[in-house]
């Protein structure tokens, strides 16, 4: 931990912005035996943890089929290169990681950006106007949890014949409407970084879509090859490690629970905080997950100051929109819903095994900083 991301104060209180290693002390015993049992064995990449893998997120999401992956990163390189050719247009959000934009790119694509709404998903009014001959793909962001509204942009791509693409890098367990994610898009990718809603011990990730698109994400995932022997296309080496598919699998059967932990005390900072700060809107046809919780705040760098002093580690998601930073200058334009969000949101401390006593201290925190400000 380290100790500069904290203030002093009296009480002597430090509180993480998360805590990993409580989900591996619940866990401890199935992950330890997974990984034992790849040592064992000397399986490290492809064979049947792999196989069963796919198969239990096949069973889990409700999709066609899938495709394992080494990151959240390559399961947008390789399903984006599935998808579109060189100088395609790529419709999507500047809100969000990085990798969401910096994919489009190295996959040959632009990407059009467009605003975001109340949720802070992609505006999905704003997207018909942006359309052009290159279009050729949708890529939105099931930002912080919980999706946008998936029916209104499948009639958009129905009528455009365009392809639609999931970013769900921070939505695993969530659901539309009662499907659940990575059954709803054309491809869906998904991110099992250490901090997501469902984390390996390092990186690892997925995509869920059609058998045929699938079968063409495998082939780039795996330099590009058809067969042993039979490269078709220029790939990428990003195979999942079999230690993190193992990991995976093992905190699986304790996600929902986590889940609705999280949940609660989200639900329980909107309660309290309603009248200080703008609370997050839970979108009536997604099940919000709360991989983070984000609030709008007023001061927020001066907010930020102050609970580090009181011991509370807080984050921003995300402080720059990716058309305001230089590697991507090329692609901006005016999004000013976007660039004034990013001006004043803060993420606190939601992970399952945060106290009441800490939630209420950083509760009663912000409301002091209010009251005097």
């Amino acid at each position: 931990m380290n100790e500069n991301m904290y203030g002093t104060n009296s009480n002597n209180i430090r509180i993480p912005f998360t805590d990993l290693y409580a989900q591996y002390s619940e866990a401890k015993i199935p992950i330890d035996k997974a990984i034992q049992k790849i040592l064992d064995t000397s399986s490290f990449i492809t064979g049947p943890i792999v196989d069963d893998f796919e198969k239990e997120m096949i069973l889990y999401t409700g999709a066609e089929a899938c495709s394992s992956i080494g990151s959240g990163t390559n399961a947008l390189l390789c399903s984006l290169k599935a998808v579109i050719t060189e100088g395609d247009e790529v419709i999507t959000t500047a809100h969000t990681f990085v990798s969401t934009t910096e994919a489009i790119v190295l996959a040959g694509g632009k990407p059009v950006f467009v605003d975001i709404g109340d949720y802070y998903h992609i505006n999905i009014e704003q997207i018909e106007s942006a359309i052009t001959e290159k279009t050729k793909a949708i890529l939105f962001v099931d930002l912080y949890g919980q999706t946008p509204d998936i029916q209104k942009l499948k009639k958009i791509t129905d009528k455009h014949n365009l392809i639609l693409i999931e970013d769900a890098a921070q939505a695993f367990g969530s659901s539309y409407r009662g499907k659940r994610v990575g059954s709803l898009s054309d491809l869906t990718c998904f991110s099992f970084n250490p901090v997501k809603n469902l984390g390996a011990i390092g990186d690892a990730g997925m995509v869920t879509g059609s058998k045929n698109f699938i079968e063409k994400v495998k082939m780039y995932r795996d330099h590009g090859r058809s067969s042993r022997y039979q490269y078709d296309k220029v790939g990428y080496n990003a195979r999942i490690d079999n230690i993190q598919a193992a990991v995976v699998l093992a905190k699986l059967p304790f996600l929902q629970k986590w889940t609705e932990i999280k949940k609660n005390i989200c639900r329980f900072y909107t309660e309290q905080l309603k009248d200080y700060v703008e609370t997050p809107l839970e979108n009536p046809h997604s099940d919000h997950t709360y991989y983070v919780y984000v609030i709008k705040v007023k001061n927020r760098d001066k907010l930020q100051n102050f609970l580090q002093q009181k011991g509370i580690q807080t984050n921003i998601h995300y402080r720059n929109p990716t058309h305001k930073t230089p590697a991507y200058s090329a692609y901006a334009i005016n999004l000013p819903v976007t660039e004034s969000t990013c001006d004043s949101i803060i993420s606190l401390p939601c992970y399952h095994s945060l106290s009441l006593f800490n939630q209420k201290y950083i509760i009663d925190s912000i409301k002091e900083f209010y009251d005097k400000h």
